[in-house]
């Protein structure tokens, strides 16, 4: 009951903010659009090789030192393919997730010791008090279960909608988690709160010495939902992809990626889609209508993502010589329905997953599927 008067406040417009969007959307209809040109399909798309089907809804996927993919379904299971078969039993069952709307398990990745001290990170929504929260919690994997569990960061804003949650280590062996606004926007712009923001600690949850903000996780803040995020190899910039408003926040569209650098705001709410504001970021691009970006990772130099309402693959060219130059961009594999995660293996192939049994998609019955594309 608590959670349905919740969503209902949250789901409320006022008139005045219907005019606001309405004026909005007239000017954006009406605006040029900036950036590169729209995306098209690719002129050459290799066929996906499937590694394996009929899961449940695959998140986020990692890859061991000795070459088994280990990944999370949202329902709480942490599953294994080795040798190119998946293990009929999971890794790991989450017996206390909460999976409603959009929250559920989400985020995987290895500690970059992970060869030697066989350390695993996840995040997951949880019920505490009657409301939604997520943890992130440490693990030590020993080939056949998840031991040792640890929380890394506790009781993270989150509500059904717009809760994170990725988790990546960066070059600088910190760990970045992505957290959403859940569907509170002002707290996006607060500092006090830790939803709406990039957090970055170290692998032990403590606080980095040169985070921006004394003795607080927050890398980076003004975001609405974030839920990729990569590191280029050839500038060390870190790209991050976001959710714009839809729905109960008015309006459609406004899907971003964004060059994320310390301590700098990206606007949430007060900005959005093209605006601009002193002293706040707007993206490097944004899509209108809405394709709800879901991931990140680079491949052979180029950026790419899935996306679950545009129902493809994107791939992002920049610029050898300006990495905040986009050249072009293109649709990749349009027929597969929803997509989620995007990795790249061990093996130099880019993997990526299918979200068509999330609620949202018209699934088939092979999905949700895992699919390689050759190097």
């Amino acid at each position: 009951m608590m959670l349905r008067r919740e969503l209902v406040r949250d789901m409320r417009l006022s008139y005045t903010a219907m005019k606001q969007w309405s004026l909005l959307l007239v000017l954006l209809a009406c605006s040029p659009s900036s950036g590169s040109p729209p995306a098209q399909p690719a002129a050459s798309q290799p066929a996906p090789a499937v590694v394996a089907r009929n899961l449940e809804v695959p998140w986020s996927i990692a890859f061991a030192p000795d070459g088994r993919m280990l990944f999370t379904e949202r329902s709480g299971r942490v599953r294994v393919i080795e040798n190119g078969r998946l293990r009929a039993e999971p890794l790991y069952v989450v017996k206390d997730v909460a999976q409603t709307g959009e929250i559920g398990l989400m985020g995987l990745e290895l500690h970059p010791g992970f060869a030697k001290n066989r350390l695993l990170y996840l995040s997951y929504g949880i019920e505490c008090g009657g409301r939604l929260v997520v943890d992130v919690v440490r693990f030590r994997e020993t080939g056949t279960a998840l031991v040792e569990p640890r929380p890394i960061v506790r009781n993270l804003p989150a509500a059904r909608f717009h809760a994170g949650c990725r988790l990546k280590f960066g070059p600088d062996r910190k760990l970045y988690i992505t957290t959403g606004d859940a569907t509170d926007r002002e707290i996006a712009q607060d500092l006090s709160s830790l939803g709406g923001k990039i957090l970055r600690v170290n692998d032990d949850g403590s606080i980095p010495p040169d985070n921006p903000f004394p003795r607080s996780p927050v890398w980076t803040y003004g975001h609405r939902n974030p839920q990729g995020l990569a590191w280029d190899p050839v500038s060390g910039l870190l790209f991050e992809t976001e959710h714009g408003p839809s729905g109960f926040d008015g309006g459609t569209g406004g899907d971003e990626v964004n060059i994320v650098e310390k301590g700098k705001n990206y606007g949430w709410p007060v900005i959005h889609h093209r605006q601009k504001h002193a002293g706040m970021e707007p993206p490097l691009l944004e899509f209108s209508p809405a394709v709800a970006p879901a991931s990140a990772a680079f491949w052979k130099n180029d950026f790419y993502f899935g996306c679950l309402r545009g129902e493809h693959l994107h791939r992002v060219v920049l610029d050898p010589q300006d990495r905040r130059r986009v050249l072009r961009e293109e649709t990749l594999y349009s027929n597969l329905g929803r997509i989620r995660e995007v990795a790249v293996g061990r093996d130099g192939a880019l993997y990526f997953s299918t979200s068509n049994r999330d609620g949202r998609g018209n699934p088939d019955a092979s999905d949700d599927r895992i699919f390689r594309v050759a190097p």
